[in-house]
């Protein structure tokens, strides 16, 4: 079956990147000039994904601002002649069909997912987290939707990572079964020392089948307090099988003051207006150091 829809989780409250979190989301921090939830729904449409719905919270009304149109701005950009503006604007505003539902409690990723079931209507969807943006030529999104109408089961977004990292994140029992393809028996969420079944650990993407959402409502809370998406992927793994695929692309965690800067740092050189003149910059800092 074909993946049309995609959700993204944007409801989170972004306490890692405090205290800028505290009046603007973390999907609206910029990477140069934009925000990183637009690089996100880029990749989506670049999917050929045009059905999405943004899982938001409260105070996070900038993010349907950013991508609905604004009249005395696009007024402004005409009436001054900047015209190449003012379309880039307007195209922000019409790429996609978005939809917008807010998580009124904070239970969790997988609580957010569950929210996107009416959504979903019985189809697979493809779930990216707000937290990460993930460039490059080949989107990931786009590799996952391909591996799902290949395999027909459930697929994880899979990187390896530091072994002391794994604490945070999660860890997947994996065997290989085609180039970057892995066969996904169990996972576990922050697994302790001890715990873990590989490096490999799900970062950001996933395309989940519609049985998704009846395991989700049976789900408990786990790690945190909170309904892990991971553990509900854990029992579709264990019970219909996943599969597990290393997605090309560099992945930044907008979540962390790091990853942000990264991102900026790294975007900034390969930008068509400044990236020349941002390269000189940092090899002169860099000679300065």
């Amino acid at each position: 079956m074909k993946v049309t829809k995609a959700v993204i989780t944007a409801a989170g409250l972004g306490t890692r990147v405090l205290p800028i979190s505290k009046s603007m989301p973390k999907e609206m921090l910029p990477i140069v000039d934009k925000p990183a939830i637009q690089y996100i729904v880029d990749e989506v449409i670049r999917s050929g994904i045009k059905d999405i719905l943004i899982i938001t919270s409260r105070g996070k009304t900038t993010i349907e601002d950013h991508f609905d149109r604004s009249p005395d701005l696009e007024v402004n950009l005409l009436q001054s002649g900047n015209k190449e503006k003012y379309e880039s604007i307007v195209k922000v505003a019409s790429m996609a069909n978005i939809h917008y539902l807010r998580q009124k409690e904070m239970l969790g990723l997988g609580h957010a997912v569950l929210q996107a079931k009416t959504f979903a209507a019985g189809q697979p969807i493809a779930v990216l987290y707000g937290d990460d943006v993930v460039v490059g030529d080949n989107p990931a999104t786009g590799q996952l939707c391909a591996a799902y109408e290949k395999y027909g089961k459930g697929i994880a977004g899979i990187k390896p990572v530091p072994t002391e990292m794994l604490t945070k994140v999660s860890s997947v029992k994996v065997e290989p079964i085609a180039a970057s393809h892995y066969s996904v028996t169990d996972m576990i969420e922050k697994p302790a020392a001890g715990q873990e079944f590989s490096n490999y650990s799900i970062l950001g993407r996933c395309v989940l089948p519609p049985s998704i959402f009846e395991i989700l409502e049976k789900t408990p809370k786990g790690a945190g307090g909170e309904i892990q998406l991971t553990d509900a992927m854990r029992i579709l793994a264990t019970t219909e099988g996943m599969v597990g695929v290393e997605y090309e692309g560099v992945r930044y965690d907008m979540g962390n003051k790091l990853g942000y800067m990264k991102a900026n740092v790294e975007m900034a050189l390969q930008h068509p207006e400044i990236g020349v003149e941002f390269k000189k910059y940092i090899e002169n800092l860099m000679g300065s150091l």
